[in-house]
């Protein structure tokens, strides 16, 4: 096989750096593969170590710093038929290292070459999560500060199972990076070099500091463990076929034609527990039945048990080209958690606004008009409580007709829940604001 190397890009590295005998080592590696460019992926980040998709004529993909392995494991699940290796310097390792555990653990079929020298080259000169202790950079005594990491320990201790760790200048270097490509799951190779352009400025020992720390470090490593999980990829595969697929996606179908032009804006203020976000999707697919554009925006905390929950909707003949809502046109006040979360709204309502609110909610002074209902009279549980206001709405308000309501309620729900939710409309529906 000839090599892979693109003669328009040579490797351009300061003099004497040892990532130029990567790219041989790698080259080499590659024709032992037998692979031609076009079954090859090759995937960087930022740093003197993103220079290597340019050099060689793979595919190629060039991301962010420390993201590289995120943009490989999506391009191997989508491209399974690929060899997919990773090139990233101990600066993406330190600033990616939560998806270097999650590539470790998951054990999809990616070759990770960390080309390690020891510091952030590119940027001055910085300390780096390997950097040794005893080293001398641009970051002063805040290098001193944190023991280096020891990526075959931790890549270990995540699972991977294939794992390696020599020099830059190490005979077997193409060797083993073919083994490590060849190697069905997730491989990782700690390839430790000098830096001239920054690392051996400041420390005159570089290489014998280096020799060092890599001797302080476990040098064993595993070829393949029996307990290692299957290859991610296959197993995803094999999972995904013999899975259910999903129910199509039901198709809105206009069953009438919009009344009128005019933009509705309304406003549900609730508490977690009330379904407001549903409530608030029905009256969607409500109006979308009757041929209305509509809009749902919601706004909760984190606590989704606890606190408030409100919806934004708006419903209008012309498309909607934004969300939110200043000037609500109507306001279901639901709960005091939702109301004190929009009180300046409230405040600002306008006398053709109309607020409809739950029996015991307290508001501020408002301009609007004001309609209360009782949940308790209605015999209507707290969690039902948003739904019973949209039916009430839809009852009393020219906004949607309850046969719309009732094919929102059939579109969203089926069975059991489909019967009860309509029978608590149906129920609403018959009744009056208290």
């Amino acid at each position: 096989m000839t090599s892979l190397l693109n003669p328009d890009r040579p490797p351009f590295f300061c003099p004497g750096c040892s990532h130029e005998s990567v790219v041989k080592a790698l080259d080499k590696s590659f024709q032992h593969l037998g692979l031609s460019g076009d079954r090859i992926a090759i995937v960087t980040d930022i740093g003197c170590s993103g220079l290597f998709d340019t050099f060689f004529n793979t595919h190629a993909l060039h991301g962010l710093h420390g993201r590289a392995l995120t943009y490989a494991t999506g391009l191997k699940l989508a491209c399974p038929e690929l060899t997919v290796v990773v090139i990233m310097g101990d600066g993406g390792l330190g600033i990616g290292g939560a998806h270097v555990l999650s590539s470790c653990r998951r054990n999809l079929d990616l070759c990770l070459l960390v080309l390690n020298n020891f510091n952030y080259a590119m940027t001055g000169g910085q300390c780096s999560a390997t950097t040794p202790v005893e080293a001398s950079t641009s970051s002063g005594f805040l290098g001193q500060l944190e023991a280096p990491l020891d990526i075959c320990a931790v890549a270990e201790a995540a699972g991977a199972s294939w794992i390696d760790r020599l020099p830059a200048t190490s005979s077997d270097l193409p060797e083993k990076i073919f083994q490590a490509i060849s190697y069905d799951g997730f491989s990782l190779m700690d390839i430790t070099g000098i830096c001239p352009g920054r690392f051996s400025k400041r420390n005159r020992q570089a290489r014998k500091l280096i020799t060092e720390l890599s001797e302080r470090f476990d040098k064993s490593r595993r070829t393949h463990s029996p307990n290692s999980p299957p290859e991610f990829g296959e197993g995803y595969r094999k999972r995904s076929k013999a899975a259910s697929p999903p129910p199509p996606l039901r198709p809105i179908v206009c069953r009438s034609k919009p009344e009128h032009s005019k933009k509705m804006q309304i406003l549900l203020l609730g508490a977690a527990g009330q379904r407001v976000n549903t409530a608030a999707e029905i009256l969607c697919l409500a109006a979308m039945h009757g041929g209305l554009y509509a809009t749902q925006k919601n706004d909760y905390p984190i606590t989704v048990l606890r606190g408030h929950s409100i919806s934004e909707v708006i419903f209008s003949s012309e498309p909607i080209d934004f969300t939110g809502i200043e000037a609500p046109d109507i306001i279901l006040a639901l709960s005091d958690e939702g109301v004190v979360r929009r009180e300046i709204t409230i405040l600002h309502s306008q006398p053709s606004g109309l607020i409809v609110k739950e029996a015991g909610v307290v508001l501020p002074d408002t301009a609007a008009q004001v309609v209360e209902f009782d949940t308790k009279v209605l015999s209507v549980p707290r969690s039902q409580g948003a739904l019973a206001a949209v039916a009430l709405l839809v009852q009393h308000q020219s906004l949607v007709d309850m046969d719309l309501l009732r094919l929102g309620l059939m579109h969203r729900f089926t069975g059991e829940q489909l019967e009860k939710t309509m029978g608590l409309v149906e129920h609403v529906a018959s009744s009056t604001y208290g």
